[in-house]
């Protein structure tokens, strides 16, 4: 059992590292305690975009009449959305198995623990420990729901995302605690099949990441779908009596007591970093976060960590882009770091939000002279067209240079629409080379080019 590369833990960040480990010649090793894929592909990312999709579906359905179609009766079956979501994960993990054999990658199932230099100790099902060694070793244990510490969750009536994509029945009624990408998409989702949602949020926003016009156009279309939003507020406690939850909410106005079905805690997300033996190995925390240089070597000698375990956006597509990086600087390439600045961030609620850079208050918090330039879906031919005219595109620039500062969107499909401003900044590209680049028409990419131009002067659609 000796490699040139361990992998502990089989996410978007350990299996994508353990593939590409092995495109690069070396003997490589994956352990996982549970189901390959991680948390992404069997309990986040995936499935909730297939519980999402049907809740999409359901959306059109009830508002076929408005495309000239006549549904006489249907009905959420709730139960048959879980079932294919559930069915969604577990041909992903399948497909991750295979490209495990693909790619010669052994996979050794087990709880790992780094037992001294070069060697890690696995521990199976059974109870039996095994040691495997390894020339390098990388963490990429991700993370769970983060718990407060005045709410229990006991997965029954306090639950965490895991939870709620499982439940056994459709609540009535719903309490999210938290506004973040995992909050407003259940909150999506269940709204849209019927269940009375409430969200309570500590910062004076929804969405509290993104640029305030974004937030204030979610809080527009969700309060429209009936979900109510208190915001700088905060769960205080949460008593179960008769199977019910009752809710006590503190609020700007004083406190008030609330009743659900369920409590969803939705309040972030706390890294696994229990029982990897990162003390004895001397290993540097911080702040519950591994502490890793550019190419994500830790202070033990042979020991990487990537992925929610590090500093950084706690998003999957991160933790892939480090696992290569951290990869090829130990095969002895040289990958450039990672810019985090230019990391596209994406929630899948209905419409869609879609990030990348500065918001309006950041560059102006950095001194930037700015043009901003925002085009509303409501003028676009293809959004009117497809019946999705809510939202927009915000684009803010450099006056001086033209640099892309910021891109922030709403609307249908703009989580695939905003890698063209992710592409460009990368490329270092400029507002004026983006204007006079012709984009296809009737399309919602449109929204970027004429944002742009509205940040020139030059819009021609509003």
């Amino acid at each position: 059992m000796k490699f040139d590369i361990a992998v502990i833990g089989s996410g978007p960040g350990g299996y994508v590292a353990a593939i590409r480990a092995a495109q690069l010649g070396k003997k490589v090793a994956i352990i996982e305690k549970a189901d390959l894929g991680g948390v992404c592909l069997n309990w986040g990312c995936i499935p909730t975009k297939a519980l999402l999709k049907s809740a999409q579906v359901f959306d059109y359905i009830n508002h076929a009449a408005d495309y000239g179609i006549t549904v006489k009766e249907h009905k959420a079956d709730f139960e048959g959305m879980v079932k294919r979501s559930r069915g969604v994960a577990e041909g992903m993990s399948k497909g991750i198995a295979f490209l495990m054999k693909k790619n010669k990658i052994e996979v050794i199932k087990g709880a790992a623990k780094l037992a001294g230099k070069g060697k890690i100790s696995v521990t199976g099902e059974d109870g039996k420990a095994q040691i495997v060694e390894a020339d390098h070793t990388i963490l990429a244990t991700g993370a769970r729901s983060r718990e407060l510490p005045n709410i229990k969750i006991d997965g029954k009536h306090v639950i965490g995302y895991r939870e709620a994509m499982v439940l056994p029945k459709q609540p009535k009624e719903m309490i999210i605690i938290g506004s973040g990408a995992i909050g407003m998409e259940f909150a999506y989702f269940y709204a849209s099949i019927g269940t009375k949602v409430t969200i309570v949020e500590f910062m004076s926003r929804i969405l509290p990441i993104e640029d305030e016009e974004v937030s204030k156009a979610m809080a527009m279309v969700y309060k429209k779908r009936g979900i109510e939003i208190l915001t700088e507020s905060s769960v205080e406690k949460v008593d179960i009596k008769k199977d019910r939850c009752i809710v006590t909410v503190k609020t700007k106005t004083g406190e008030v007591t609330m009743e659900s079905d369920i409590v969803l805690s939705a309040a972030g997300v706390q890294t696994n970093l229990e029982n990897l033996g990162l003390e004895e190995m001397g290993i540097k925390t911080d702040k519950g976060k591994v502490i890793v240089d550019d190419f994500y070597r830790t202070s033990a000698p042979g020991v990487y960590a990537i992925g929610d375990i590090v500093p950084g956006p706690a998003l999957a597509h991160v933790a892939s882009a480090e696992g290569i990086i951290c990869v090829e600087a130990i095969c002895g390439h040289h990958p450039a770091p990672l810019n985090y600045g230019n990391i596209p961030g994406c929630t899948y609620t209905h419409p869609e939000v879609a990030s990348v850079g500065y918001t309006e208050a950041q560059a102006k918090e950095k001194g930037y002279d700015i043009m901003v330039g925002k085009f509303p879906f409501s003028a676009s031919g293809k959004a009117s067209a497809g019946g999705h005219k809510d939202g927009f595109v915000k684009v803010i620039f450099d006056k001086k240079y033209g640099e892309w500062l910021g891109c922030h969107m709403v609307g249908e499909g703009v989580t695939d629409m905003i890698i063209e401003a992710v592409v460009a900044r990368n490329l270092e590209t400029t507002g004026l080379e983006i204007l006079k680049s012709v984009h296809p028409h009737p399309t919602m990419s449109e929204a970027v080019m004429e944002a742009v131009a509205q940040a020139y002067g030059e819009c021609i659609h509003l």
